[in-house]
């Protein structure tokens, strides 16, 4: 399995890495939720609620590629959140984490997140992976099929996914680039963004 099989449109993307395999200093997780992201204007995926919608800059210069790294921001200020870029490089696009399910390391991933977390919350959410596997802003643009990074991606079979609108968006919020494993309790519930258009007035 290489990086070259995320070098695909980002909806595509976002179907392989259902299923795929994240570990992470010490745990490891089945990834069950993800949302794909484009870019530019003028690009192959415009997509007015990417990043890198307005062009490069050095908070989202990973987003441009080359494919399998990691892109990490705060939401917030607050939550790491982890994407996987994807695309060929120089071509804006990332497909967020949204939600996994912890494989090994259990103990592990519930420190990290309080031992009042349940079982299947610890990875729900991006901020919760992000915590769970202890992904930092400080692992931005590590290349996630290198044998040495901290945080590793190995994909599997593609799962048969569901598809909706992306969670809390207000631009192209009815775009159905979130996907899921259907009947996984760690998939997060789907929120509406006040901010953005009535169902159907957006794209």
């Amino acid at each position: 399995m290489s990086a070259e099989q995320l070098a695909v449109d980002p909806l595509a993307a976002a179907h392989r890495l259902l299923g795929a395999r994240l570990t992470g200093r010490g745990v490891s997780i089945t990834i069950v939720e993800v949302e794909a992201y484009g870019g530019v204007p003028d690009g192959p995926w415009p997509d007015a609620a990417a990043h890198s919608y307005r062009g490069r800059n050095g908070r989202n210069a990973v987003m441009f590629g080359p494919p399998g790294r990691l892109y990490t921001y705060r939401s917030h200020g607050i939550h790491v959140c982890a994407n996987v870029s994807c695309g060929p490089d120089g071509t804006a696009a990332a497909v967020l984490l949204r939600a996994g399910s912890v494989e090994t390391g259990l103990d592990v991933a519930r420190r990290r997140r309080g031992n009042l977390s349940r079982t299947a919350a610890l990875a729900r959410g991006p901020g919760n992976l992000c915590a769970a596997l202890g992904i930092t802003m400080a692992d931005n643009g590590i290349d996630l099929f290198d044998p040495d990074s901290p945080v590793r991606l190995t994909l599997g079979d593609t799962l048969t996914a569901v598809c909706g609108p992306r969670v809390g968006i207000s631009h192209a919020a009815d775009r159905p680039w979130r996907l899921w494993v259907q009947g996984r309790p760690e998939v997060s519930a789907y929120r509406r963004s006040p901010r953005a258009p009535a169902p159907g007035a957006s794209d």
